[in-house]
């Protein structure tokens, strides 16, 4: 285990080295030594090469030796043979350094190469991130090592075993609405540990909430006990690889990875409140969830739906069932709240309340308003998911019923009683201009803290993820009598996770 603090190093980087740009051709060096200017990184950079004069415009050092200052930072992307060498050069001159190249455990050959690039690691005093990965991506020290991305800081950390799946977490996250505080990718993971990023990020007041693709964990027992002394104080989610036999044979030659027991990894998440979800689409789903809405003080069970469309509701009231919720009746106070706004003929107040879309337009668009405001008040209700289609929806020109339904979710949000979470469902066909309006109101939506889906039976996995979190919460704040009267043990399941 290391310092949390040493990880700093890593995510906040007063200083870079670059070890594996040319002079010549365009290598991963020159496109990281290119991504950190055009994210607007500050500190120096140090390219290393044994023989050029400049490279990218900057003044070369022959040697990790031979820089004019210890960094914080060193990427390393070179011949993974000449490694081992490169890491040794480093000590008294490196703090972390991040090794891209290929070549390593993940291979037959290669497992005595990775054995000695620890030996390095050791014999130099630098810890070492990787290899076979890609690099970090910390928005609030301007460090990307992918482009197109946005520099907009926020409160997601992620530990991946994937780089190119880390660059997938980035994009399609960024445009969900997830904003990170920083993710890294870490490969074979032969010294820095997904148990030691997680501690980081359980310490870094930025981070909020935790998500990790893994394919094994080399320290099953300490991921474990990291895990139970957080008590859920901050969100984690894992996006497991490995999960079928099939699925074990490719994280092998990936990342020379022994995936371990599911049935052990099931038994990690169940103990410690861990969702555990199967693919990229539910990973993000379930973190822009956390990002948007604190865990309850008791499980979530009841969910209220709302929107215009009655096969829309029957379907999302199954997918609410299929994932564990109640679709109940409504109290009687709400019920009655309901049938004084005297909606017109075609309109269903139960639950779910449907409401035709020329309808919702009535009062000048704020029988909307009025529906969540009145849902969001009732104390027997623990989530009300709003769905919208919006090909029908944005017919209708005369009033932005979208935009009062956002603004009422938020005053909701921040005046209500109720302690509901809030969520926005937005249907779409598919039309180039419906999609571009949708990016919109999502983007507007979560920043004012209301997650949003594409569909019913997205909002309520995603919720279901979320309850596993407050279940977890729940029991450990309820007064217990130890049975041993004593402290809990390691079960024997958290040494099978691999």
């Amino acid at each position: 285990m290391t310092e949390p603090k040493i990880l700093d190093s890593l995510f906040q980087p007063k200083s870079i080295a670059v070890v594996g740009a040319s002079a010549s051709t365009v290598s991963g060096g020159n496109r990281f030594i290119r991504n950190l200017r055009a994210f607007g990184y500050a500190g120096p950079i140090y390219p290393v090469h044994p023989s050029a004069g400049e490279i990218e415009g900057l003044p070369v050092f022959a040697s990790l030796e031979a820089l004019p200052e210890t960094v914080d930072y060193a990427y390393v992307a070179t011949a993974a043979e000449r490694v081992p060498g490169v890491i040794r050069s480093g000590r008294g001159k490196v703090r972390v350094a991040q090794v891209m190249s290929s070549g390593f455990g993940e291979t037959q050959e290669g497992d005595t190469l990775q054995q000695d690039l620890l030996a390095a690691a050791r014999d130099a005093d630098v810890r070492v991130v990787g290899p076979n990965c890609l690099g970090v991506y910390s928005p609030r020290a301007r460090v990307s090592f992918t482009r197109r991305v946005t520099d907009e800081p926020g409160h997601v950390g992620v530990v991946c075993q994937s780089g190119g799946l880390g660059t997938d977490i980035i994009r399609r996250g960024q445009h969900r609405g997830l904003r990170f505080s920083g993710l890294v990718t870490i490969g074979n993971a032969v010294d820095v540990s997904a148990s030691e990023l997680l501690e980081y990020f359980l310490a870094d007041e930025q981070t909020r909430v935790i998500g990790m693709y893994l394919e094994s964990a080399r320290d099953g027992r300490r991921l474990f006990e990291v895990l139970r002394q957080a008590g859920c104080r901050k969100p984690v989610v894992l996006l497991k690889g490995g999960g079928t036999a099939q699925g074990r044979r490719a994280a092998s030659s990936h990342t020379g990875a022994l995936a371990g027991s599911e049935q052990a990894w099931a038994a990690l998440g169940k103990q410690t409140g861990m969702p555990i979800v199967d693919t990229l689409d539910e990973f993000l789903d379930v973190l822009l969830l956390c990002q948007c809405v604190l865990p309850r003080s008791q499980p979530t069970r009841t969910v209220a739906l709302f929107g215009n469309g009655g096969g829309t509701s029957v379907l999302g009231t199954d997918a609410c069932g299929r994932a564990g919720f109640a679709v109940p009746p409504f109290a009687a106070d709400t019920l009655a709240a309901l049938e004084a706004l005297r909606l017109p003929a075609g309109s269903s107040v139960l639950n779910p309340v449907d409401v035709p879309a020329g309808a919702l337009q009535q009062n000048e668009g704020r029988a909307a308003t009025d529906i969540v405001r009145i849902l969001a008040q009732d104390d027997s209700i623990d989530a009300v998911i709003i769905h919208a289609n919006m090909t029908v929806i944005t017919d209708f020109q005369h009033v932005d019923m979208l935009k009062n339904i956002i603004a009422a979710v938020t005053q909701a949000r921040q005046h209500g009683r109720g302690v509901a979470h809030l969520i926005l469902v937005l249907r779409s066909d598919g039309d180039a201009e419906i999609e571009e309006r949708k990016r919109g109101y999502r983007r507007d939506s979560v920043q004012a803290g209301i997650p949003v889906f594409d569909e019913i039976a997205e909002a309520a996995k995603a919720l279901a993820c979320l309850r596993v979190i407050e279940a977890v919460r729940w029991r450990r704040a309820e007064p217990s009598i130890p049975m041993d009267g004593g402290a809990r043990s390691v079960p024997e399941s958290a040494s099978q996770v691999s």
